[in-house]
């Protein structure tokens, strides 16, 4: 059973993490995302996207790790906030593949999975 604390420490940090995962998943879901930002996507490479985009899931992975998934969590939070977000990378790749007019590559899993461990490493460099 979980203590008024502890389950404040998890919405705290893990609330974000679903909430930014479920974002993921309904931009993934639309045919033509560039239709809702086009400048963006002219201005900057896709691959760039993806690497901002899984950066910050790292980064909120690496929190909810850090702080709130007990001690083993603590303990390996940077390598867990990698592998979490590269394989919700490879999820949103294999959804994307259903997606009618979006494509499933590799090479944005790459950037997803170089996204996650440079921001988590900023991250934890960072909060020390």
């Amino acid at each position: 059973m979980q203590t008024k604390d502890s389950a404040a420490q998890f919405a705290w940090y893990w609330v974000p993490v679903i909430m930014y995962a479920g974002m993921i998943f309904i931009l993934s879901s639309l045919p033509h995302p560039e239709e809702f930002a086009p400048s963006l996507f002219k201005l900057v490479s896709d691959k760039v996207l993806h690497m901002i985009e899984y950066g910050i899931l790292g980064i909120l992975c690496y929190r909810a790790f850090r702080h709130a998934a007990g001690p083993m969590g603590e303990q390996h939070a940077i390598g867990f906030a990698i592998l979490a977000a590269s394989l919700y990378g490879v999820s949103d790749e294999v959804h994307q593949a259903f997606v009618p007019s979006r494509t499933s590559s590799g090479w944005d899993v790459l950037a997803d999975s170089v996204g996650a461990v440079l921001a988590s490493w900023g991250w934890r460099w960072r909060a020390g």
